[in-house]
């Protein structure tokens, strides 16, 4: 994969974001209906930090920063880009991001297929979250990413 690039989203890449997301093998089966009817909007990508992965001029991933409290509310990256440095990178530049804004720590309810990419990355557990039906039906793991240089 090329070189991985990574900027500020805007409310214009909301529809692409959304198909990124909603094409995601992770949320197949079961995990579906956490997605269903999901769209991320401009008013999100306006409201919260989102930052968007590319390479070789594709979007090939994202995420999105709940700032207060600090939560990494969504990262994707897509199918084909997996396995590539693109979620690290991701990761990478949250973290820096969270630093920036002055923040310690970021909490992460993570899929539970994507716990083990987390722990690699850094982040510790604490705890599970409960399901929530009718969408989410499982329990998901609850991670914490101490932001270094912010002690």
């Amino acid at each position: 994969m090329r070189e991985v690039r990574i900027r500020p989203a805007t409310a214009g890449d909301a529809e692409r974001l959304t198909a990124l997301m909603l094409a995601s093998s992770a949320y197949r089966g079961v995990y579906a209906s956490i997605l269903a009817g999901y769209r991320l909007t401009p008013e999100y990508v306006e409201g919260h930090p989102t930052f968007v992965a590319e390479a070789g001029g594709r979007v090939v991933g994202f995420y999105g920063l709940v700032v207060e409290p600090a939560e990494l509310d969504l990262l994707f990256v897509s199918d084909d880009a997996q396995g590539l440095g693109v979620g690290r990178a991701l990761v990478a530049h949250l973290l820096a991001e969270a630093r920036r804004r002055g923040i310690a720590s970021v909490r992460v309810v993570s899929h539970p297929q994507a716990e083990g990419f987390y722990r690699r990355m850094g982040a510790r557990p604490v705890g599970v979250v409960p399901p929530s039906p009718p969408r989410v039906t499982w329990e998901r793991p609850e991670l914490v990413f101490d932001v270094p240089g912010t002690d």
